[in-house]
């Protein structure tokens, strides 16, 4: 068993953590003040051809894998969520169906802006009644005269409603009653009569972040639209859901190094009693204790893009991953805070920031309830 990065990883990881140390920290807080889209950085990235890592070179993606496209997720999460998960949502979440399930010509026509950074794509499961229950999809598509009809709601979609987004993958019924009803996916493009993105949302955190609901009235496209095969929409999108997990997991892990981080340089710094607060014991074995359960979340979620890129089964290791690294984030940036003092509740600290960004990473991409009952399912229950 090699733990060790590969060269090409280590140049990935080394390159996005100076990206974000020098031009996306110095105006995280500002973005998120101000609940500013990062149009500049996401052109940057673009740039630096971080918008479509685990994409084929012919796509103009950057044909690495899974474990580098991890790397990359916690070293932009290390610094601010919003950027990450833009990131994140677009290249495991809203280009993944396209990748995936797409014909030739559906590839041709969108994987190059993808990957680029050009345009930004969505991923539509969610609804007011379809959340966990994944399956209560109540957005339906009716074939008319060589086009599907889609009439419904989505809601939390990220990167929708920006002015570079370019499409949302949908699942919509397309026919069937109950039990039997046929759920698929369809491919509709920004700027498509009937299709209209909402307000975006106020939110605790991910401020810089687009999120926000979709409406779909009388929304034509045509039948070429629908992605893989009829029917088998559930199941894609619980395959994509999958592998999204992983970039959600590298999310924690970054989240929860980078309070750590913020918590160390504090603990170094300021003084009470005669001496900084970093020697008393009290303060030690906080940081003692963060530090080991990062380390341990991060090697999970490491395994579990090995196990994707080795062609492994991972759907349990990508939720008990996602699972931890969420709520890890979640106490690293409270300990972080609480080491912090008053001045952890003030705007002016990243650790304010960090742990308003924290607590949704136990509710998005399927809350800890839904990842505990995929690993019992995978425990054989």
């Amino acid at each position: 068993m090699d733990f060790a990065l590969t060269e090409e990883q280590r140049l990935l990881r080394d390159t996005v953590r100076e990206f974000a140390r020098s031009e996306v920290a110095p105006v995280a807080g500002e973005l998120d003040r101000t609940k500013s889209f990062p149009y500049e950085l996401i052109a940057r990235l673009g740039e630096l051809g971080l918008m479509g890592i685990p994409y084929p070179e012919e796509y103009g993606g950057g044909g690495a894998d899974t474990l580098s496209y991890a790397l990359a997720i916690e070293e932009l999460a290390r610094v601010d969520s919003s950027v990450a998960i833009t990131v994140a949502a677009h290249t495991s979440l809203g280009t993944m169906p396209i990748y995936l399930f797409g014909t030739r010509e559906q590839k041709d026509r969108w994987l190059p802006e993808l990957c680029s950074g050009a345009k930004l794509a969505a991923f539509g499961l969610t609804e007011p009644e379809a959340g966990s229950d994944a399956g209560n999809t109540r957005t339906t598509a009716r074939l008319e005269d060589g086009e599907w009809v889609i009439n419904g709601a989505k809601q939390f979609i990220t990167n929708a409603g920006t002015r570079i987004s370019g499409l949302v993958t949908i699942t919509a019924v397309t026919g069937g009653e109950g039990e039997r009803r046929e759920i698929s996916n369809i491919i509709v493009p920004n700027g498509t009569p009937g299709y209209e993105p909402g307000e975006p949302y106020r939110k605790m955190g991910w401020n810089a972040s687009d999120t926000r609901p979709l409406s779909f009235s009388d929304c034509r496209v045509p039948e070429e639209n629908l992605l893989g095969e009829r029917g088998a929409g559930l199941r894609q999108f619980l395959q994509v859901l999958d592998g999204g997990r992983i970039g959600v997991a590298a999310m924690g892990v970054g989240l929860a190094q980078g309070a750590l981080d913020e918590a160390l340089a504090y603990a170094r710094e300021r003084r009470a009693f005669g001496q900084p607060i970093g020697k008393f014991q009290a303060i030690q074995a906080k940081l003692a204790d963060l530090s080991a359960q990062l380390e341990a979340v991060r090697l999970l979620t490491y395994r579990a893009a090995a196990e994707k890129d080795a062609g492994q089964p991972f759907t349990t290791t990508a939720a008990q991953a996602k699972l931890l690294s969420g709520r890890l984030a979640v106490r690293a940036c409270e300990e972080a805070v609480q080491i912090h003092g008053g001045y952890g509740y003030i705007e002016e600290y990243p650790v304010c920031r960090f742990y308003r960004d924290a607590k949704i990473l136990t509710i998005g991409e399927g809350t800890d309830e839904i990842q505990q009952l995929v690993i019992a399912r995978g425990l054989g229950l």
